[in-house]
């Protein structure tokens, strides 16, 4: 049955009004421009239009979704990230905004070319493909245990037209040669602990538990990162690893463990601790 008003800004009020969330009228609008198949500028441009019946049950199967809890990115197919437009699906976390913090980190601390890159975990290929998209003459090395968020980043660095990456199956240094050394290695990995009551609240409750939890403590990806990345990075190359707000204490022990050195923690765009960094020394 046709809503009493079919204007697109009441639909999109009374959406945003069952939609629980922290940004419940930017889902609505994400929803209905996928519905619409038109930008979100549009609804702007044309908030009186009167919508068809066939648009409007397109948007509520969307906006039922959501009431469910299914996170906007899994419901549309598709993530922003830095500057690009990932896919993405069940089989892979849902790219942050934090995240970026890694990146841009990156892009400030590595300035050489060319150079050597590893990004461990890639999942939907955000890291990797972002600073392979920034720097054309890097050459990025990404890994994923799981062969399903590997087909997702290879379709996504196809799709964005990035050449300079490459895609390896492995669990973190696994799948690498011995004699492998690169200029940064960075890792958005697992860092939950198994017990967390989060897991079940919110989006993540619909994302690979794989790509959150890390053991007991949540540390246990880090710890292996962390531990081995000396091996393969060059003389005076860059760790930097993203990790929870309550990890920061952790990660800069376990980076003056391992014997790097110009340890750091920077924080996110809330405030909270969430990307640690250090030097390879000299041998």
């Amino acid at each position: 049955m046709m809503p009493s008003d079919a204007r697109i800004k009441t639909i999109l009020a009374q959406a945003a009004a069952q939609i629980d969330s922290d940004s419940p009228r930017l889902d609505a609008e994400i929803l209905l421009a996928t519905a619409l198949k038109k930008p979100r500028s549009y609804l702007y441009s044309w908030p009186e239009r009167l919508l068809e019946s066939t648009d409007i049950k397109r948007f509520e199967a969307l906006l039922a979704r959501r009431c469910q809890g299914e996170p906007v990115a899994y419901i549309t197919g598709s993530k922003e990230f830095w500057t690009l437009e990932l896919q993405v699906n069940r089989d892979v976390l849902i790219p942050r905004p934090e995240t970026e913090l890694l990146v841009e980190t990156a892009l400030t601390r590595v300035t050489q070319q060319p150079a050597r890159v590893l990004d461990l975990g890639t999942g939907t290929g955000a890291i990797a493909l972002a600073l392979a998209h920034e720097n054309p003459g890097w050459e990025v090395t990404a890994t994923d245990v799981s062969n399903a968020a590997l087909e997702i980043a290879q379709a996504n660095a196809k799709r964005l037209g990035i050449p300079n990456v490459i895609f390896k199956q492995s669990h973190w240094y696994a799948a690498l040669q011995q004699h492998e050394c690169f200029d940064l290695i960075v890792s958005n990995p697992p860092y939950i602990a198994a017990d967390d009551p989060h897991l079940q609240q919110g989006d993540v409750r619909f994302e690979p538990q794989t790509a959150l939890t890390a053991g007991i403590t949540g540390l246990d990806a880090l710890i292996g990162i962390i531990s081995q990345a000396g091996r393969y990075l060059q003389d005076q190359g860059w760790l930097m690893v993203e990790h929870g707000y309550n990890q920061a204490e952790a990660a800069y022990r376990l980076f003056s463990d391992a014997k790097f050195s110009h340890i750091q923690t920077l924080s996110d765009l809330g405030g909270n601790p969430r990307v640690t960094l250090g030097r390879k020394a000299d041998r």
